[in-house]
């Protein structure tokens, strides 16, 4: 590792942001693969698989209305707030991919945006093509059999589940293609195909030269921390809002 503190932002870098559930726990939200995570005592398959979903849909209601009442409580931190900052700054050379399901980095005034696994405060319905949509509604003792689209298929949480596809996978990889600069905040370096961005952007050579420097901020070395041009070990609200010199 270097000893600048800082990455450098030169006027004709486009910026690849992608950001982990590390990001959220630091505002209180608690994680999958953490001690004591919010996913504990509920099986994945049970809760977030279409397998799941099958089974006992009132099951799956109740966690994810859950998990909205705790995202409602959560406020953004300065990790939100740095990265907002800088799409400010950079306005379309920023680009931002989150695995989080929450709409902190929305909150905290970030625009340019993708959920590559959906949205928490979206539902959609699971047989047809309606567009999904915005839905806040938090469910105590659910009857799932009652939330049915006009089609009469189920209304369901609009999130990706262990199973399905990613959103959003064409822009995404678009803007993979386009970077100069990445940076990968809070994430395991394990759940694919996020943890594969790096080495897509390892790829793009030009002369010889990586054309993408790449970067990672987190407390922990992630699995794919060889990976990176830099890694930044700390939490990211207090790496973040020093970290960046733009030009």
């Amino acid at each position: 590792m270097s000893n600048s503190k800082q990455i450098e932002i030169c006027e004709n870098d486009h910026v690849f942001v992608l950001t982990g559930a590390g990001v959220s726990a630091e505002s209180g939200l608690a994680t999958f693969r953490g001690a004591g995570g919010l996913w504990e005592g509920e099986r994945v398959e049970d809760v977030a698989s279409p397998g799941g979903w099958k089974r006992d849909p009132e099951r799956v209601w109740r966690f994810y209305s859950m998990r909205r009442k705790a995202a409602l409580l959560a406020e953004p931190n300065p990790a939100h707030a740095a990265l907002a900052k800088l799409e400010h700054k950079l306005g379309e050379r920023y680009f931002l991919c989150t695995q989080n399901v929450d709409d902190l980095h929305e909150r905290a005034g970030s625009r340019n945006l993708v959920h590559m696994h959906g949205e928490l405060f979206q539902s959609c319905c699971d047989s047809c093509t309606r567009e999904p949509f915005t839905d806040k509604r938090i469910f105590c003792q659910t009857k799932a059999e009652q939330l049915r689209c006009e089609c009469g298929g189920h209304i369901r949480p609009n999130i990706v589940w262990f199973g399905e596809v990613p959103f959003h996978m064409d822009r995404i990889i678009e803007e993979l293609h386009r970077c100069t600069v990445m940076l990968v905040v809070g994430t395991s370096g394990v759940v694919q195909p996020a943890a594969s961005f790096v080495h897509w952007a390892n790829e793009r050579y030009t002369g010889g030269s990586a054309v993408v420097r790449t970067y990672y901020v987190g407390p922990e070395h992630p699995a794919n921390a060889e990976a990176f041009t830099r890694v930044f070990q700390g939490k990211a609200g207090e790496v973040l809002p020093h970290l960046f010199a733009v030009l």
